[in-house]
């Protein structure tokens, strides 16, 4: 393993601007020794965002690629590969290289796909103009060439633009290409959130499926992603796919930090102290059998001044809007386990890592699986039960991963969640129960409210809280701000609408300090009795009144009741 000291490689995926211009970084270059001994397959990896796939398909890029190869050596200098050994090196420089990204390709409609699709295409190809002159082609290829270069092409031949384009560089060279295709399913992602998956599977099928099927023009191909789309979607009858997912072993320690890795670097950072900290917050990822850190989170943190921070949150989006899709549909026993696992509790459920997106919502546990493959749990324990079914226990890896999970998968991606802690919370207030009604509120504030929200002013901040809150009891209650009552003006007030239903009355302090909380609770709850604004609700027909004094100190709350 090779380190080197800063700059941080914040935001680098170019793998010889990260050689050559000093950066901090972990040697991987194990990882093309590896692909040679694989002689010639195809191979899918799929790991969550900001992991380093795009700097490692990078790396295979300069390692084998036949421009600049000479300069493209010096790279590797020094760094396992050479001490591989010449049977590994003598591969260097030998092949053509094809390397596309289809990370930005997440458009709002199937046209405008169809047209960045185009575009990259046309920048790809004119990396290639020299095959124009090429004696090995035919007119005919030439011509297939240049529409896509051009932007002309017609469906059929963006479909086999890849295949064309390796078939064209084989012939010219004598041998043959090298496949290195980035995020291949973001297309897929965008098209299913966006409403053209069909279109987008349709010809995602035969954009791939002609190059990597039968091609006998491919040396060998490798694909990254962050979700496994089922062979019946996208690989039908590609036999030699060798898929290597978070649950599989190999090149299990390729993407990401190794707990050695991690540690090496810290110490070359001159952090190396920090590192039972970093453990706690960014470790805890499991691929194959391997316990991996978050090589984003690792390099933010130190480019930070060493500040923890939930780094991956800022920037992980893929696959999201499935999962809230997904999350809006969850019953209550899927709510239990979302919520458990915030608790530590780990779920137990079926390995499904084949994603057929038309049929996603017809199964329950896809969405585990789902966080799984994107990061949000991983794979704690595995096993087959009595009829060969295989079953995963999974958990939350890391601090970091808990924040984001809170805020993403139980706060902002999930409405419906977030409106049924909303009803048990008014439930609880119109039955009387204090400590219900308290600790829904409690977790309310946790989950929604920033301690920024209320430093201003903030009795009028939780006043239009509570208030805003109440807009689900429309239809069965009244409610009322800052009315005159008795002897005074009350906060907030429920008048009933069905007969024999309770009236509610909210009083509101906010506290400086959480010591005050108790007393500011006591002192709003007297003030109701003391002022008389029961009166209201009672001439208007309540024959039931609940009276809730509630106070405030950021996130903090504290509740006293009395009927």
């Amino acid at each position: 393993m090779k380190t080197r000291l800063k700059p941080m490689p914040v935001g680098i995926e170019d793998f010889k601007k990260l050689v050559i211009s000093g950066y901090s970084f972990i040697d991987k270059t194990r990882f093309i020794r590896d692909l040679i001994d694989a002689q010639g397959e195809i191979t899918l990896i799929t790991r969550p965002r900001r992991f380093g796939k795009t700097l490692t398909l990078s790396m295979l890029r300069y390692f084998f690629t036949l421009e600049n190869r000479e300069d493209n050596r010096g790279i590797f200098s020094g760094l396992d590969i050479e001490k591989a050994g010449e049977r590994y090196m003598k591969e260097q420089g030998t092949r053509p290289v094809v390397f596309l990204t289809l990370k930005d390709i997440r458009m709002n409609n199937w046209q405008d796909e169809t047209e960045r699709l185009a575009l990259e295409l046309s920048n790809l190809f004119r990396n290639y103009l020299f095959l124009l002159e090429s004696p090995a082609l035919t007119d005919i290829e030439r011509a297939m060439f240049r529409s896509i270069w051009e932007r002309r092409g017609s469906r059929s031949e963006m479909e086999a633009a890849l295949s064309n384009l390796c078939r064209m560089l084989a012939l010219h060279y004598g041998t043959s290409p090298v496949l290195l295709l980035d995020e291949y399913d973001a297309p897929i992602l965008a098209a299913w959130e966006n409403g053209y998956y069909g279109e987008c599977i349709d010809f995602m099928r035969g954009f791939l499926g002609s190059v990597l099927k039968t091609n006998s023009f491919l040396g060998f191909a490798v694909l990254t992603g962050v979700t496994r789309i089922s062979k019946e979607s996208i690989f039908s009858g590609l036999n030699n796919l060798n898929v290597c997912s978070v649950l599989t072993e190999r090149y299990s320690d390729i993407f990401g930090f190794t707990q050695e890795e991690a540690a090496n670097f810290m110490t070359d950072c001159g952090v190396g102290d920090r590192l039972p900290e970093l453990k706690q917050w960014y470790d805890g990822y499991l691929f194959g059998g391997t316990e991996i850190y978050n090589p984003w989170s690792v390099i933010q943190f130190v480019d930070h001044g060493c500040t923890f921070q939930p780094y991956w949150l800022w920037l992980n989006t893929s696959g999201n809007a499935i999962l809230r899709d997904l999350l809006d549909r969850v019953d209550s026993r899927r709510q239990r386990e979302l919520e458990g696992l915030l608790q530590g509790k780990p779920v137990e459920v079926p390995v499904m890592e084949n994603f057929i997106f038309a049929d996603i919502r017809k199964n329950r546990d896809a969405l585990f699986m789902l966080l799984m493959t994107t990061g949000y749990l991983k794979p704690v324990k595995r096993w087959k039960d009595a009829e060969y079914t295989e079953w995963a226990r999974l958990q939350i890896p890391n601090v970091e991963v808990r924040t984001a999970y809170r805020r993403e998968i139980l706060g902002n991606i999930v409405p419906s969640q977030g409106e049924i802690l909303l009803r048990d919370m008014l439930n609880s207030m119109t039955e009387g129960d204090v400590a219900g009604f308290s600790e829904n509120l409690s977790d309310i504030l946790r989950d929604f409210v920033s301690y920024h929200d209320a430093a201003r002013h903030p009795e009028n901040f939780y006043h239009g809280l509570l208030l805003g809150l109440s807009v689900l009891m429309n239809g069965s209650y009244r409610v009322e701000s800052n009315r005159e009552a008795g002897y005074g003006h009350f906060d907030i007030a429920f008048f009933p609408l069905k007969e024999n239903a309770p009236g509610v009355i909210l009083e509101l302090k906010a506290a400086k300090s959480e010591e005050e909380l108790e007393p500011k609770a006591k002192e709003a709850l007297g003030q109701i009795e003391e002022k008389a604004y029961g009166a209201e609700l009672s001439r208007q027909g309540a024959k039931e009144i609940w009276r809730y004094g509630i106070a405030f100190c950021g996130k903090r709350v504290r509740m006293e009741g009395a009927k």
